[in-house]
């Protein structure tokens, strides 16, 4: 199995990642985040923390909080690396996000998985992946080979995804205090698509 297709549009699941992007992420968040020791909400607000505090604009800080949407929008796609399948998350996400909100913030999320096999040509960036992180990057490619990697770079958005894959790799930090969902209610507002 190569992996997940995405649901089709008529899913309850994927309309509400359209309709609610942030009420599907406070409903459906609390769910253990993989193998971290936090949840699939708890991610995603450090990972908006951390975009906010490093000055990133709000359409990236959108991008860091629903960057893992689509883990909570396929209904196996929070089991898939258990299963040894790429779920292939960050294209089912995107797919809703650019429904709500544009490239802006879809392009990132569509980008954070190639962004950490772009930098997993290091070894040591592999080093500092979590147990999870690391099995999930070999069921993604594993590391770009040198065209993969000048085609990534070359694509417009490439260092806004390798921004928001560091607060991605760095947003793993039990009970860390962050500001709460509902303080990206306005966000979201001034974003959403008309």
């Amino acid at each position: 199995m190569t992996g997940l297709r995405p649901p089709e549009g008529g899913t309850s699941r994927y309309r509400r990642g359209i309709e609610d992007p942030l009420g599907l992420l406070i409903d459906a968040g609390a769910g253990q985040y993989g193998g971290e020791p936090i949840t699939q909400l708890e991610h995603a607000l450090q990972c908006a923390a951390l975009a906010q505090a490093d000055g990133a604009d709000e359409p990236l800080v959108l991008a860091a909080l629903f960057h893992d949407l689509g883990h909570l929008i396929h209904p196996d796609a929070e089991t898939a690396s258990e299963n040894g399948v790429d779920g292939r998350h960050e294209r089912i996400g995107a797919k809703a996000l650019e429904r709500t909100f544009g490239p802006a913030v879809a392009d990132p999320v569509r980008r954070h998985v190639a962004a950490k096999r772009y930098l997993a040509r290091v070894p040591a960036y592999c080093q500092t992946l979590s147990t999870e992180s690391a099995h999930t990057l070999k069921l993604q490619g594993g590391p770009m080979t040198s065209d993969e990697a000048a085609a990534f770079m070359a694509q417009p958005g490439a260092h806004e995804a390798l921004r928001l894959r560091q607060w991605d790799d760095e947003a793993k930090v039990p009970d860390a205090r962050v500001p709460d969902a509902e303080s990206y209610r306005a966000m979201v507002s001034r974003h959403r698509r008309a």
